[in-house]
């Protein structure tokens, strides 16, 4: 999540006609709740946006010809259920609408019920304002180098030719190439060509000229770690590929149940479990004829030991390769790198030529700077040490305030998973958390099978007095 954007600027949304209501329309003796139900209607459908600040009670009440007490007793309901939050003189706030499931009958709570989240939510939730905000996979954005880029920057910029602000490779600009080449080989243990490496917007950029390029080769499915990324799958399956579930246990993905002709995998820092894929699963992997995606989730970020190889230095012609520099440094960056075997070099430089023309130059140039100075190694123990003290202060919190929770991925990355052996819905658990002013994903929204209610809690860019208000809030609504 970005938490150096301000929150967003919260309007009031009054009206003679205020969402078209006719409280004619309301059954007799259930006019709160036939409210409370309208607006709900309206959060979900964005006409009552995140940030939006309902009429005040009074207001409402007139407008509607109906006592205080009915909008009243309406805007506790919708407070109870997580979608607006009360600020005192500020009125009520729209604060839930991102952990909303896709419009259906809510079922009954139960680790039995299978979320599918709308196509937007994490847009949504992004949005969100929130006190606390526990979002996984986002790394400490406060502690950006800004001295050693706008350094780095001034050095590019001062050996800049005017040629050079012309269009470029789309393939990306070779001094950065060489760069990523050389970091892979020094941090990942993959040896490959400058040449080779194709500059993409991210993994996410990845997965979409990959899913272009598969079809276009007859593969239209690519089997997904389950649980595993909401974000991957939504990104694959816009592409237009089908994404069937495969398994994860304490060793990683179940290779023996693949049946599709592709996988992605975050082998790792599995996301999110945080298991590593083990060595006999590695082994397995080399025996099975698929592709697999690789995306090297975390790699950089392990605490107890260096990182495990990555899958593409063993399988060179059977690893598509995706990484990035949003766990390094920042997600707002739009940087990362893709290698594929060879019969699929021509195809995806073609993709990402089509797609944009190649990222922006003089970010890259900055990076490759970086690189090939220590300096983003440097930055990389730092991280490494601030992390490791915020893992263990929420480790410690989860310890002290839900003793019956269960902490899975400890080992490396900038997020745990908990679990809990309650039935309870931990989609209802974010939303109440979230109007609480905690901000959490629930593990549902990463799951196709049913499996245990939890909550995935990113930890890298909160301080420990902040991990423990929000764990312990967290804690109350279980409780």
């Amino acid at each position: 999540m970005d938490r150096s954007k301000a929150e967003p600027v919260e309007r009031s949304i009054t009206g003679s006609d205020f969402l078209q209501l006719d409280i004619g329309d309301a059954p007799a003796g259930g006019r709160s709740a036939w409210l409370a139900a309208r607006l709900r209607d309206a959060i979900a459908d964005g006409r009552l946006p995140v940030g939006a600040r309902l009429p005040a009670t009074r207001t409402l009440a007139a407008e509607l010809g109906v006592s205080r007490g009915v909008v009243t007793e309406a805007y506790q309901r919708l407070v109870e259920d997580g979608h607006v939050a009360g600020r005192g003189r500020g009125g009520t706030v729209v604060v839930a609408v991102p952990v909303t499931a896709s419009p259906a009958p809510a079922p009954a709570p139960s680790a039995d019920v299978v979320f599918e989240p709308r196509a937007d939510v994490f847009d949504r939730l992004r949005a969100a304002p929130a006190r606390i905000d526990l979002t996984p996979g986002v790394p400490d954005l406060a502690a950006f180098p800004r001295v050693a880029w706008l350094r780095a920057e001034r050095a590019v910029l001062g050996d800049l030719s005017a040629a050079d602000f012309g269009y470029g490779d789309p393939r990306g600009a070779p001094v950065f190439r060489l760069a990523v080449a050389n970091w892979l080989a020094r941090n990942r243990g993959i040896r490959v060509d400058a040449a080779d490496v194709v500059v993409v917007a991210g993994v996410a950029q990845a997965l979409g000229l990959l899913a272009t390029v598969f079809q276009a080769h007859g593969i239209d499915e690519v089997a997904v770690e389950d649980p595993g990324s909401l974000g991957a799958r939504q990104h694959l399956r816009d592409a237009g590929l089908a994404t069937p579930p495969v398994p994860v246990d304490d060793d990683g993905v179940r290779v023996s149940e693949l049946r599709s002709p592709a996988v992605l995998l975050t082998p790792a820092h599995q996301f999110p479990t945080g298991v590593v894929l083990g060595g006999e699963r590695r082994r397995e992997l080399m025996r099975w004829d698929g592709l697999i995606i690789e995306d090297d989730y975390d790699a950089e970020h392990r605490y107890d030991r260096p990182p495990v190889p990555a899958l593409r230095s063993m399988l060179p012609e059977r690893v598509c390769y995706a990484g990035s520099i949003s766990k390094l440094l920042a997600p707002a960056l739009r940087i990362g790198w893709v290698l594929v075997p060879a019969r699929y070099q021509r195809d995806v430089v073609d993709a990402k030529r089509y797609a944009d023309l190649g990222n922006a130059v003089l970010p890259q140039l900055v990076l490759a700077h970086l690189m090939t100075s220590g300096e983003l190694e440097r930055h990389l123990r730092v991280l490494r040490r601030r992390h490791r003290h915020r893992r263990d202060a929420m480790i410690a919190a989860v310890r002290r305030h839900l003793p019956g929770a269960r902490v899975h991925g400890a080992a490396a990355g900038l997020h745990l998973m908990i679990t809990f052996a309650a039935r309870l819905s931990d989609v209802d658990l974010a939303a109440a958390a979230l109007a609480r002013g905690v901000k959490a994903q629930p593990l549902s929204w990463h799951r196709q099978r049913p499996g245990e209610p939890g909550l995935v809690l990113g930890y890298a860019a909160r301080s420990p007095s902040e991990i423990e208000e929000g764990v312990r809030i967290i804690a109350e609504l279980v409780r």
